[in-house]
């Protein structure tokens, strides 16, 4: 049997003359950057976040890279994130000129561990870029008492829908960063990204740099970058919005199948924190051998990924911050140790039963 990590196209095919129906309309209309369908759907993702504004871009990682220009963050200055992430949490950071410091991760729920935060705070830490990893919020409490008067930035690329204390992701910092590429819970037909604050300042700040730093039209203010959202992406993102609670709680269901087959064996499944309400953009679990599980799954077709095999302290781009392997044990394990299973909406209960029967047979094949 095959099973698939992520499936589109049945996502996609009960919504689909919804889908044709509103590129049709974006073809007609020719508004094709910063439309109607933009302002729209940003309309749209403020109200669902809670948040009082909200600016569509290009991706996800000009989402964060924006975020931390309209905050003033630059050249000499310090921000705070984690090595256990994609690549776009460190490098929007590097990319504006400031330093990427990291805090090593909680060993069950892989966010960012708050106690690591308050050993690295500096008088050069303009900001704690924490990262929703996964699709669940971090300790957002214990997170905000570290910060102190720190800003904290959300990476919220794989959390849309995600909530903290019933507080939705990319409302509990000062500034969110969302992702719509199309293996999100929430993607649209290519890159696409989107800002959410409360703070009106921030979001002109936000807007300008969007368009190269131009609120008026060949004045600019400051040196932007030309990230503006699609009208196509925004018009197949504001048709999937109305879906995408149902198919979190799917998600949630899945996962929840997935703990009861797991519980009282070696497979180490993510702790889901009491005030946190997680939408599972992956189920990555720790598991013993892990090579030969994946050996396993590609003999018989079942989709898998390992997020991420390098952390970022890690990587080549990044020797001259002087990090070493040892420096932050709990994430170098996360990445020798873990491996996303199936998980989205779609899955059949045969297909859920059949990848967990794989995984207890791998696990019990040793024990």
């Amino acid at each position: 049997m095959n099973v698939p990590l992520l499936d589109i196209k049945r996502q996609l095919e009960p919504i689909r003359d919804q889908i044709d129906a509103a590129l049709r309309s974006v073809v007609d209309d020719t508004q094709f950057i910063l439309g109607p369908q933009v302002a729209d759907l940003e309309k749209a993702v403020g109200v669902y976040c809670g948040s009082a504004k909200a600016i569509g871009v290009a991706s996800g990682t000009d989402a964060l890279i924006i975020a931390l220009m309209a905050m003033g963050i630059g050249r000499g200055d310090e921000v705070i994130t984690t090595p256990y992430s994609f690549f776009a949490s460190a490098s929007s950071i590097w990319r504006i000129g400031a330093r990427p410091v990291f805090a090593d991760i909680d060993p069950g729920t892989f966010n960012i561990d708050p106690c690591e935060v308050e050993k690295v705070l500096s008088p050069k830490t303009k900001a704690i870029l924490c990262v929703h990893l996964f699709g669940q919020t971090a300790d957002m409490d214990s997170l905000n008492q570290a910060a102190g008067t720190v800003p904290v930035i959300e990476d919220a690329a794989q959390a849309m829908g995600a909530a903290w204390r019933g507080i939705r992701a990319g409302n509990l910092g000062e500034i969110g960063c969302f992702s719509f590429f199309p293996s999100k819970n929430l993607g649209g037909f290519g890159d696409g990204g989107m800002i959410t604050t409360s703070s009106t300042h921030l979001a002109e700040k936000c807007r300008a740099l969007r368009v190269h730093g131009a609120l008026k039209t060949y004045i600019h203010e400051d040196v932007g970058l030309n990230s503006r959202l699609d009208s196509i992406q925004a018009a197949v993102l504001k048709v999937k919005l109305p879906y995408l609670d149902g198919w979190c709680e799917r998600r949630r269901q899945n996962a929840a199948y997935y703990g009861r087959m797991f519980a009282n064996t070696p497979v180490g499944t993510p702790r889901i924190l009491e005030h946190a309400t997680p939408i599972f953009n992956q189920y990555v679990v720790r598991i013993p051998r892990r090579e030969l599980l994946r050996k396993r799954f590609a003999e018989l077709g079942i989709g898998h990924a390992v997020y991420y095999p390098l952390p970022l302290h890690l990587q080549p781009c990044f020797r001259d911050l002087g990090y070493r392997k040892g420096d932050f044990p709990v994430s170098e394990q996360a990445s020798d140790e873990t491996i996303a299973l199936p998980i989205f909406s779609e899955l059949t209960d045969t297909e859920l039963h059949f990848v967990a029967k794989t995984v207890l047979e791998h696990v019990a094949s040793f024990s």
